[in-house]
């Protein structure tokens, strides 16, 4: 697609194909095992507990040995009451 020995510059030959040229030298990083490890962990984990939340799901990581940490600070901040009547 993009030919960078051309006498066209990499800018214009990926806007006439319609990319951006950031993503003409962008070089996807592997993931790494550990982190495939834990996501292949959660999933089986989400297949036995469906009903399991973060917090669930971070005890039975580091029951596994996995290091678990907490929940996303957006979701501890939420100013949005649980359920109606609980604040």
């Amino acid at each position: 697609m993009i030919d960078r020995s051309h006498k066209l510059p990499v800018s214009r030959q990926a806007g006439l194909l319609g990319i951006s040229r950031g993503s003409v030298y962008y070089l996807p990083r592997p993931t790494p095992d550990a982190d495939l490890a834990l996501m292949r962990r959660i999933d089986e984990l989400h297949l036995d507990y469906p009903f399991a939340g973060s917090r669930m799901l971070q005890a039975l990581l580091r029951r596994d040995g996995f290091e678990a940490r907490g929940c996303h600070p957006c979701l501890r901040n939420n100013p949005l009451p649980m359920s109606p009547g609980r604040t």
